[in-house]
């Protein structure tokens, strides 16, 4: 399985929102887009699909911007990459009953599902949370 663009840069959205969970302070897409390398107009597109998900919330104003709607250690990766990538499965038999002829008696539809089955347990097993504490990590810090 390969990520989009959208998705790769949907996951670096949420967890720059992430660093700055507590702080109180909405993130402007700008400075996002400019601590993450995305370009500000194709973040705006991310946001908004987020934020229609119910994974962000919007502060208006001058000094508006975004922040996560729940903790990070209540938002998953899978969850991120659903908003942005739809169904995760790795081939159109999984997502649509019907695709293929040979969904009944397939031999490797059964392999099919097992690749889904494992992507969508690990991805929904590594929370925003998880990535932040990864990330303490490999800079050297504590972790609490």
């Amino acid at each position: 399985m390969k990520l989009s663009t959208r998705g790769r840069y949907g996951i670096h959205a949420m967890f720059d929102l992430a660093l700055q969970y507590g702080s109180g302070t909405p993130q402007p897409t700008k400075a996002i887009a400019e601590r993450e390398r995305i370009p500000d107009a194709y973040l705006e597109q991310l946001i908004a699909a987020l934020r229609k998900a119910g994974l962000v919330t919007s502060v208006r104003g001058a000094q508006g911007g975004y922040m996560l709607a729940r903790p990070p250690q209540d938002i998953t990766v899978g969850e991120i990459l659903r908003v942005m990538e739809g169904d995760l499965a790795s081939v159109d038999c999984l997502e649509e009953a019907g695709v293929c002829d040979k969904s009944c008696a397939c031999p490797t539809r059964l392999v099919w599902q097992k690749i889904h089955t494992g992507v969508n347990a690990i991805v929904d097993g590594i929370t925003l949370s998880d990535m932040l504490k990864d990330y303490a990590q490999m800079r050297g810090e504590e972790t609490k």
